[in-house]
């Protein structure tokens, strides 16, 4: 029973809210509408709202053009529905309305984003090869001004519809190409050599450095040799050569690595870079001094090069007929580093016989040796020792075959 006498009340409101008749000589917005329903009312109102509506157009001039909105992308709410019910005979009234933009939060940002140039800073390009850097100088931007926009086009719509211009803010580049040269100034440079008619370690150098040319080293970052070169392996296109093992150099896949890693690894220290890991040879290497190299060897021993900066650093690598040479760029501090080495001992080399000839070898002596970073800074000067090394003998093998070749002299063998 309660529900149903709900729903009479319900529909008895509704009905009324629609049949209800205006008085008679009633005027909203100069069009009689006298002696119709409300809801008659109202429609004949908008509709001539509507049909001059149609007649308009929203214009937002812009750099590139115009973009032109009009009904029923331009539309509107009122205040018809409470005048109406408040309307007496023989009154003229005045209803209100006010025109808006559908989807302005979205059309706004769109035009915004597509008007706006955004400010380009100066910038540099890494070369592996030529110039070691291209430079651009970029440029300033205009960026539309949203807010602005918005509270323009609401004021536009609810006056005569002016055209409405898009406001802009320039904003400028806050750095230079000269700027950005001197972040990308040549910091070291550091080249060793070999012998190029030895074809596959001069192969293996090649191969090595090139995994190396064009390495970024953002501020902060950490290189890691063996990371960046990866494995030294026959499927990789790495040959066989000369490498050391158990102080001794034998052939093995890869060999000439070393020599990549050495040469980093100076031009590393003479562009203010911090070494985190570096390993010694057993045997002491012809192409630097003692205490210069840092050889490499699978995943145990690594070259682990830090950029303690907050700008990046450039690696450029470069081998030719018989050199291989490494050039690092960066921003400088005004510091200028130095190396050098200092043999500090001897370690004799042992006399062996033997009776196989082509064992036969001279012997080389041991070293016992230091290395030193100078660094200079204006009038200050401060050196540094860096690392400790002992390089072990290569023992002589003398032949002694003479009295067995004697013995058999006059002898016949079948």
């Amino acid at each position: 029973m309660l529900a149903l006498t709900a729903g009479i009340l319900f529909f008895c409101a509704l009905f009324c809210g629609f049949t209800h008749i205006l008085p008679k000589n009633i005027k909203v917005n100069g069009i009689e509408v006298g002696g119709l329903t409300q809801k008659e009312a109202a429609y004949k109102i908008r509709q001539n709202f509507e049909e001059e509506l149609k007649q308009k157009q929203l214009k937002i001039c812009a750099k590139s053009g115009e973009y032109v909105f009009r009904y029923p992308e331009i539309n509107y709410k009122d205040d018809l529905k409470n005048l109406l019910k408040s309307v007496k005979k023989g009154g003229s009234y005045t209803a209100s309305y006010e025109c808006y933009l559908c989807g302005i939060n979205e059309i706004a940002p769109d035009i915004c984003r597509n008007e706006s140039i955004f400010t380009v800073e100066p910038y540099a390009v890494f070369n592996r090869e030529g110039a070691p850097f291209t430079y651009y100088a970029g440029n300033d931007g205009i960026i539309a001004n949203e807010a602005q926009l918005k509270e323009d086009i609401k004021n536009s719509l609810n006056s005569n519809f002016e055209k409405v211009t898009l406001k802009y803010t320039c904003v400028k580049r806050t750095k230079t190409v000269e700027e950005v040269k001197k972040e990308t100034s040549l910091l070291s440079s550091f080249t060793t050599y070999f012998d190029g008619e030895n074809l596959t370690r001069t192969s293996n150098i090649r191969l090595a450095a090139s995994s190396l040319n064009g390495r970024i080293l953002g501020g902060g970052s950490v290189l890691s040799f063996n990371g960046a070169v990866g494995a030294r392996v026959k499927e990789r296109g790495y040959l066989p050569a000369k490498i050391i093992v158990d102080g001794e150099f034998v052939e093995g896949v890869g060999g000439g690595v070393c020599q990549v890693s050495t040469t980093l690894y100076n031009a590393a220290l003479l562009a203010g870079l911090n070494i985190n890991e570096y390993h010694p040879h057993s045997l002491a290497v012809s192409y630097v001094p003692p205490s210069r190299d840092a050889m490499v060897s699978g995943s145990s021993c690594d070259l682990k090069i830090e950029n303690s900066s907050r700008t990046p650093v450039y690696i450029r690598a470069q081998t030719g007929k018989n050199f291989v040479s490494f050039k690092i760029y960066g921003a400088s501090t005004g510091a200028v580093y130095e190396l050098s080495s200092e043999v500090t001992g001897n370690i004799p080399a042992t006399r062996e016989f033997t009776k196989q000839k082509d064992k036969a070898r001279a012997g080389k002596d041991g070293v016992l040796s230091s290395g030193y970073l100078t660094v200079k800074r204006g009038n200050e000067t401060k050196i540094t020792l860096i690392r400790q090394d002992r390089y072990s003998p290569q023992n002589a093998f003398i032949y002694d075959g003479d009295e067995e070749e004697n013995e058999n002299k006059g002898k016949t063998f079948n």
